[in-house]
């Protein structure tokens, strides 16, 4: 059986610091996985729309001067 964790908290920035905090202790292939997985989810949700640009990461570069 999976188990299934819950962190109440009272305020947004006590949650956004755990949050982070979660993702920064998990190794860099776990994050990417848990992301895919998000993204996975995410476009099942979407099922009428056929995306092929979706099998694979966006690469995205932002140019800031």
């Amino acid at each position: 059986m999976k188990k299934i964790w819950v962190n109440k908290t009272d305020a947004w920035e006590s949650a956004k610091r755990f949050d982070e905090n979660y993702y920064l202790s998990m190794s860099r292939t776990k994050r990417l996985e848990t992301m895919q997985f998000l993204r996975e989810t995410y476009f099942k949700m979407k099922r009428g729309e056929k995306n092929e640009s979706r099998k694979r990461l966006r690469r995205v570069i932002k140019i800031i001067q």
